[in-house]
């Protein structure tokens, strides 16, 4: 047999060498970028998390010097809030009464609403029908809230004065409806979203069963998609107790402690945009109630996400 010359076999050897030097070269280089692509992702994940707690710093830097003036037990059952009159009151359930009584009529009629909305776009409506509907129903989502708060005011609430002669012009109920009209898109269209990724196998599973296309959406396709119906409902729900122009417009910002509807009242969020407009001085009594009132709303918030997430959890479980 003939035999490699010596010199072939070591230049066939330093191309291998160079060969894989330079596999080892592009493969750290890679591994450079994937790490330099982790650190970015995880910078950006991490902007959220920061803002969270940039916010609960502020709220409780300021609330502490607040609280040091004012006794948090007067703060929790005192039932006036007048924190600029001569004889100053610091009951906060006043306006928290009227934040969650506007948000439970906004609630009753966003969700009911809302779920019926989504069960008729992800089961019944045809492509073409959901292709209008969907986006026209997203539109609403878009209007500023300060036009919802004078159609409330000047549309709204003549109309419900036909039926209770009695209700002020300023009052919660209608507030509280449009609201919930406005939060109609974001329980919508997230419930739709959540049960159009429900596998088709369920439902052909239900038809073989007998079901008609009503009992399987009901029975099967909402069970299935309660987790993430149950995350619209809880964004739908910060989104009502967070909501400001409307109530300030509509609901007439007297600090009246009563869960009447028909009544005028006054929220945390109006609250806070009447007093933030710059007429008290910064570090006054006064001025650092707008931080106390927005620890009790951010407090008041993350109970309807715990009580949220303990609902998907327990449904997904029963399912």
């Amino acid at each position: 047999m003939p035999q490699a010359h010596p010199q072939s076999i070591s230049v066939t050897a330093r191309g291998a060498s160079s060969t894989l030097a330079t596999y080892a070269k592009l493969k750290a280089r890679r591994k450079r970028r994937e790490q330099a692509i982790e650190a970015a992702l995880l910078l950006a994940a991490c902007v959220s998390v920061f803002t969270t707690l940039g916010i609960v710093y502020v709220l409780l830097r300021e609330s502490l010097s607040f609280f040091s003036h004012v006794s948090v037990w007067s703060f929790l059952t005192d039932s006036q809030w007048t924190p600029l009159f001569s004889d100053p009151h610091f009951g906060i359930w006043v306006l928290m009464s009227g934040t969650i009584t506007s948000s439970a009529v906004a609630l009753l009629i966003a969700i009911p609403l809302g779920t019926i909305i989504a069960v008729y776009l992800s089961e019944f409506a045809g492509y073409k029908a959901r292709e209008v509907l969907k986006p026209m129903l997203e539109l609403l989502s878009g209007v500023p809230t300060i036009i919802y708060g004078y159609f409330a005011l000047l549309f709204v609430t003549p109309l419900l004065q036909k039926i209770y002669p009695d209700l002020p012009g300023f009052n919660v109920l209608s507030a509280g409806i449009v609201m919930g009209v406005m939060i109609i898109p974001y329980v919508s269209s997230l419930s739709e979203d959540a049960m159009r990724a429900v596998p088709m196998s369920l439902r052909e599973g239900s038809y073989a069963m007998g079901a008609t296309r009503f009992q399987t959406a009901v029975k099967v396709v909402v069970p299935a998609a309660f987790s993430g119906i149950a995350s619209a409902y809880i964004l739908g729900i910060s989104r009502a107790v967070g909501e400001t122009m409307i109530l300030a417009v509509a609901a007439g910002m007297q600090p009246t402690l009563s869960f009447n509807p028909l009544e005028p009242a006054a929220t945390i969020t109006s609250y806070i945009v009447q007093v933030a407009l710059g007429d008290l001085p910064h570090g006054s009594v006064g001025y650092q109630t707008i931080f106390a009132a927005g620890l009790s709303l951010l407090v008041l918030t993350l109970s309807f996400n715990l009580a949220g997430h303990w609902l998907r959890r327990r449904f997904r479980e029963a399912y």
